[in-house]
């Protein structure tokens, strides 16, 4: 059973200054290179999501899909953009900036979602759940589709409407996403300590 994945580097990362987020070094290499890393072996195929900055993708050898229903709606609007243009019956969802995702994400994901039979799967934690991190089947495109352009932004909200279930995983950080050079600094301290 086919999956591909998908890493969202589409927004704007207001609050790092506009960056390329995705481009951003962590532990020396960019926050990119570590989600690769993680998610390839996972994986059949690996696809980026971007709107700008298209280029700078380039040396990372990936096909890079743009929003296709108003750019910059949000993941949402990338994970539609991975659905209809995946091979596969699957895409795991992931964002750019969480570069200690876990190595059996897909794994896990994939198994409590066809022992229950669920159309999406999502990671959940002690703390929250973590809705970006998501296995989804492909066959939901075309209602993706249809709440966008109605004007859903909201992962959960869209989510819920559909067999959706949430599988728990242990660690905390990692599903730490970094949207501030803070939590940048943070992360790495805390990655170097854990040795992740």
């Amino acid at each position: 059973m086919g999956v591909m994945g998908l890493i969202l580097a589409g927004g704007k990362a207001r609050r790092m200054n506009g960056v390329n987020k995705a481009l951003v070094p962590f532990l020396d290499r960019p926050m990119l290179t570590h989600v690769i890393a993680r998610l390839t072996p996972q994986v059949d195929d690996v696809c980026i999501n971007a709107n700008q900055d298209i280029e700078s993708y380039q040396p990372f050898h990936l096909p890079v899909l743009a929003d296709e229903i108003d750019e910059f709606a949000g993941p949402l609007a990338g994970l539609h953009a991975g659905l209809k243009a995946s091979p596969h019956e699957w895409v795991l969802m992931t964002p750019c900036d969480s570069p200690l995702l876990p190595t059996d994400l897909a794994k896990r994901l994939m198994q409590a979602a066809q022992a229950q039979q669920a159309d999406i799967a999502i990671a959940r934690t002690d703390i929250q759940t973590h809705p970006v991190f998501c296995l989804c089947k492909k066959s939901l495109c075309e209602d993706l589709a249809k709440y966008l352009i109605e004007g859903g932004r909201k992962v959960r909200e869209w989510q819920s409407q559909h067999r959706c279930i949430e599988v728990n995983f242990e660690q905390e950080i990692a599903f730490s996403n970094i949207n501030t050079f803070d939590d940048l600094n943070t992360l790495e301290a805390l990655s170097k300590e854990a040795a992740i």
